[in-house]
């Protein structure tokens, strides 16, 4: 079952590009958050929507919100793609895909390639936003800053 709006997220770990373990425990009932899967590092698509979640990371971060970006790359790919471009939010690896298939994440562009999808995530942990598209990555950050805005408002 995908994750839906009003859907509590489930407890997930993951190792982040520090290669430390990430907990959302952590978070959950501290901050909202901003959880974006996309299909790999270094791709044409992928690389504009982190740069544009990176050139926006600020006003996130002021609202009171974190952004981490989840897909199956390696934590070394990670590190390097966070390095190359100047990303200051989580990246986290899912190489064995338990956390897209934890959040029910379908396949995008006719099932070839990990679809992309962000989930806006209120500071108790229920999603207030799912948005699905896999064409436009980078309208993502707007629907991501403007969801952010109503609920800590």
């Amino acid at each position: 079952m995908p994750i839906e709006l009003g859907d509590v997220i489930p407890h997930f770990t993951a190792i982040d590009t520090n290669e430390e373990k990430f907990d959302t425990l952590e978070y959950i009932g501290k901050k909202p958050l901003v959880i974006y899967f996309y299909p790999k590092n270094n791709t044409p698509g992928c690389t504009a929507q982190a740069c544009g979640f990176r050139d926006q990371y600020q006003d996130f971060t002021d609202l009171g919100a974190e952004v981490i970006g989840i897909s199956s790359d390696s934590v070394d790919s990670h590190n390097a793609f966070a390095k190359q471009y100047k990303l200051p939010f989580i990246l986290l690896s899912d190489t064995d895909k338990k956390i897209r298939k934890l959040f029910g994440v379908p396949s995008g562009l006719l099932g070839v390639l990990p679809g992309r999808v962000t989930y806006i995530v209120d500071k108790q942990g229920k999603v207030v936003l799912v948005f699905d598209d896999s064409i436009n990555a980078t309208k993502h950050i707007a629907e991501a800053l403007e969801a952010i805005k109503k609920i800590v408002s």
